[in-house]
Parts: structure tokens; sequence; C-alpha cells
């Protein structure tokens, strides 16, 4: 769908809008691709879509067109104001504006009782690691959040989705992911797209939140990953020494061979880890 606003370009030009490097800006005018990923955050008639930095309002444009009942834009950006207040004229009582920055501000005090929600942006190159990385972190889940459906560069986006198949990807974050989340790339997006071209391919993710994920502390969860592939060369039972603990313990509890290395271990291995990690500082028995 498409509706009757300037072309992006006017918009951008007529608001003298020259995407920031320093903002991770990189503007996205296709308007096929625009709504072929808010299509992918579908059904979109009763959802609350949360965006993180909208800029000129592209993919904005583009979920409201295809229906979504309500947007929150949250964008740090002073000069992209004007140009999101027009798209929030044209569709009255549809879309909010919040200028903010994103990696300070709680989405899902936003949100508030509305559902369903869901997070759907071309995130700033920037912060888009830290901003995942922080709601996955989270200490409550399930989020608000249904879905997110997200951009990142591609490598970015296969080392979110790897596993230990692909251990050259598979680290800290695919951990932290596939935990909580079932992950999958939906389609990648040529440099060509964007105002101005990045050096990279771009990539749209989907992360479904798990309703119950296996059962463990995520700050020891994330303690144990950052201590393994931290040192990801090492074996085990060396780079796990930084914890404070007896590594030989924590992979005798858990039946993890001692010489293996961080890209080995399976999601359910690394909450097993931790898991046993917290028996260990609390004093109790370490047990499988």
């Amino acid at each position: 769908m498409k509706d009757a606003l300037p072309p992006l370009r006017e918009v951008v030009t007529a608001h003298g809008l020259a995407a920031q490097k320093s903002l991770g800006q990189n503007f996205l005018f296709d308007l096929n691709l625009t709504a072929r990923i808010a299509r992918a955050a579908g059904p979109l008639e009763e959802a609350t879509i949360v965006e993180i930095g909208p800029g000129p309002g592209g993919l904005t444009r583009a979920l409201l067109a295809e229906g979504a009942r309500r947007v929150i834009a949250v964008e740090r950006d002073p000069r992209c104001l004007p140009a999101l207040a027009e798209i929030a004229a044209y569709y009255p009582d549809r879309l909010e504006v919040i200028e903010a920055d994103a990696l300070a501000t709680d989405l899902a005090a936003l949100v508030g009782a509305n559902r369903p929600a869901r997070i759907c942006a071309n995130l700033p190159y920037n912060i888009a690691t830290a901003l995942l990385t922080g709601w996955l972190e989270a200490p409550a889940w399930p989020p608000v959040f249904d879905r997110f459906v997200l951009m990142f560069q591609k490598e970015v986006a296969e080392r979110i989705v790897a596993t230990p198949k692909e251990r050259a990807d598979y680290g800290r974050l695919a951990v932290l992911a596939n935990w909580r989340c079932t992950t999958r790339i939906l389609f990648d997006v040529s440099p060509a797209a964007f105002t101005p071209p990045p050096k990279v391919t771009s990539s749209v993710i989907e992360l479904v939140p798990r309703a119950a994920p296996l059962a463990c502390d995520v700050r020891l969860l994330a303690a144990v990953t950052q201590a393994a592939f931290g040192q990801r060369r090492k074996m085990l039972r060396q780079s796990l020494k930084s914890l404070g603990v007896d590594p030989l313990a924590l992979l005798a509890a858990t039946g993890i061979e001692p010489t293996r290395r961080a890209e080995e271990i399976e999601v359910a291995g690394f909450v097993a880890l931790a898991n046993a990690l917290k028996a260990e500082r609390s004093g109790g028995v370490i047990s499988r």
C-alpha cells in the first residue's frame, strides 16, 4: 500500500536530512522493501509497533500504510522530528513520536497495556547489538513484545542465528538469542537500497520470544558466556577460570569435557554451566 505523502527523497531534501554516520544512519527509500519489512511484522491491524531510529520515516510510513493500529517511533535525532510530525498528521492518532535515546528508554513502559506489541526497526548500526543484548538480558521474561523484526548488518545477523555448526559465527550473542528466542534470517538487503549505501549487505531477522526458556539466571548465563567466548581459543578448563570458581568442578557437574572450547557447546550446555555456577556460589551441591 502507498500513501499520498511526498516521496521520501523529497522529504529528506526539504528538511535537509543528510544521514549522519555518528548516529548510524542509512536511510531506506525503497517502498517495496519497507513494505516487505512491515509485512514481516504482521498481522498489524491490532498491533502496537515500536520502531527504533525511524529517521525521516520510510519504514514508519510502511507500517502505517500496511495497517498498524499504532506506531511508537523512538528517535534521538531532533532534525527528523518535523518529517515524522508530517506523517503523524497524515495518520491521526496512530503515530506517537518519542524524542529519546533508545538505549536509555523503557520500551515496555511506552507500550503499556497495549497488546499485541512488537518491535520492528531498521536499527542504527552503531547501537544495534547493544540494543538487542539489553533486550535479551532483561530480568523479566517473556517480554511484552511477541516478536522482534530487526535489520542488522548481515555479519551480525549471522552471529545472532548461529549454532555450533557455524563455529566462526557462534558466540555469546547467539547463545543469549537462541536461549530466549527462536531466530531466523528472513531476507537480505542490498547496500544499494540505502542512502548513503553502506559497505556491507544487511539482513532482516525475526526473533520470537520463547514462553519458557531453559531455566537459569540470566546474569550467570551472561557471565559464563562472557568468560567462555572471551577466550574462545582456549579450552573451557582454562577460559572459565575467570569466573572465580574451580572450572573442573563446573565441567564435571555438567558432563562437559574440559578440553572442549566455547564454540562447541550448545545453548543447553551453557545453561547447565550457569546453573552449576549458581550452585557453587551458593555453597550448594553441584548436580546435572
